[in-house]
């Protein structure tokens, strides 16, 4: 049997709140099974999330110098810390059905990473996990090496994962840093790791390609890292009305079939 097949859009670059509510929309009707797998890449705009088990003390600044300074807040319910995302940061959202073989969230959170670890390699940066540590990592020293942590001059975080599960229906994602910001990340306790820095495929070679190019090339690596078949990431970037536009892709017309009445 051959593997799954899942499809994927880019949305463009967004707010992290509307894209928050389409993916609880969306994980509804997966576990319900109206819609079939979706992969969702998306571009924010500047945000600090704080998972179900952040530590408050780790958002450096209050919510008015944050609105000052054009960064939303927002309370989620994916695993993890604090975290940043804003652009220059490919941000993807699986909404994936797990069942009835892939009930393993170690597996799962472990093909996040090893998606974030191809497509780094494409770019020149090879990296890798760390024992301890959720996210990827890379050598700040060595950029082009990655033979783990204790051989590592000066590791620093190049992608984070954060998820949620709910009826074995994923939710969140990871967000691997391409020309973010870096010193936004400052704002913060980037996961509430003290210990190590946060880096990005521009600081460590010089240079990253565009989110957008990224993500619509990145359908192979989707389909390696995850294990299923992805046949291309379609741009729906110019759509104002995502849940309208997904609801008339044949891959999520329950959308709309979810608000037909049940007969009997």
């Amino acid at each position: 049997m051959g593997a799954r097949q899942a499809k994927a859009y880019f949305l463009g670059r967004r707010r992290y709140e509307p894209i928050h509510a389409l993916q609880e929309h969306l994980v509804s009707l997966r576990a319900d099974g109206h819609i079939e797998d979706l992969i969702l890449l998306v571009e924010h705009e500047p945000v600090v999330t704080l998972g179900r088990a952040a530590d408050a003390g780790n958002v450096l600044l209050g919510q008015e110098l944050l609105a000052e300074r054009g960064v939303d807040l927002v309370q989620t319910g994916r695993g993890g810390d604090v975290t940043y995302h804003g652009p220059g940061q490919l941000v993807c959202y699986p909404i994936l059905d797990l069942k009835p073989d892939r009930c393993d969230v170690r597996r799962y959170v472990r093909s996040l990473a090893e998606v974030m670890i191809l497509l780094a390699r494409e770019l020149g940066v090879e990296s890798g996990v760390v024992d301890g540590l959720i996210g990827v990592w890379a050598d700040r020293a060595k950029p082009a090496e990655w033979a783990g942590a204790p051989w590592a001059s000066e590791i620093a975080k190049l992608g984070a994962i954060g998820v949620r599960l709910s009826r074995w229906v994923t939710m969140h994602g990871f967000a691997l840093n391409l020309s973010v910001d870096l010193p936004s990340f400052g704002m913060i306790v980037p996961c509430g790791i003290r210990d190590h820095g946060v880096t990005s495929i521009e600081e460590l070679v010089g240079r990253a390609p565009a989110v957008r190019d990224l993500a619509l090339g990145s359908h192979e690596i989707l389909s390696r890292g995850l294990e299923l078949s992805v046949p291309r990431v379609e741009d729906i970037a110019h759509v104002s009305d995502l849940e309208a536009a997904l609801a008339e892709d044949p891959v999520s017309s329950g959308l709309a079939k979810q608000e037909k009445p049940a007969a009997g």
